[in-house]
């Protein structure tokens, strides 16, 4: 029998909260992440943010913009890390063209959800996005409120 791998609880390293809330999402891709070392070792111990980022399209690649991975202190001390460098996102040249003609549109953008391991590979989930108006944000809270309520009521009916 063989050792069964160490597998971190749960499989989310970041999450952009702020995108759900801020745009419709039309559509969704995967596309894993090109890394260097210390940026695995930080993300490991769930040091990523991706609050502020975008999915930046340039001469047929796909960039990772605005992303700040936290270099821990006892890696990397012989290199000298960016904590915010753009990192490239790979993905294949149909999807890099659909994102780069979608996002030519008034009002589309591409933008990060979410950060994950799958396996031992970081994925980053984009999604092509259009940006919500006031009153869709305001009906959005809306709907989350309702169903705190319903779900409130049915827990003390219990």
């Amino acid at each position: 029998m063989g050792k069964k791998k160490h597998q971190p609880s749960g499989n989310l390293i970041a999450q952009n909260r702020k995108a759900r809330h801020e745009y419709h999402i039309e559509e969704s891709f995967e596309a894993g992440l090109s890394l260097s070392g210390w940026e695995v070792k930080s993300l490991r111990a769930g040091k990523a943010q991706l609050t502020d980022t975008y999915i930046l399209v340039r001469r047929g690649e796909a960039w990772l913009m605005g992303a700040h991975f936290t270099p821990l202190n006892t890696t990397s001390t012989h290199e000298v890390v960016d904590p915010a460098r753009t990192r490239k996102l790979l993905l294949h040249r149909k999807e890099i063209a659909k994102i780069f003609s979608r996002t030519q549109d008034k009002g589309h953008t591409c933008v990060p959800l979410r950060l994950y391991w799958k396996g031992h590979l970081v994925k980053c989930e984009l999604a092509l996005v259009v940006g919500k108006q006031k009153h869709d944000k305001r009906e959005t809270e809306k709907k989350r409120d309702w169903e705190r309520q319903k779900a409130r009521v049915v827990r003390e009916q219990r």
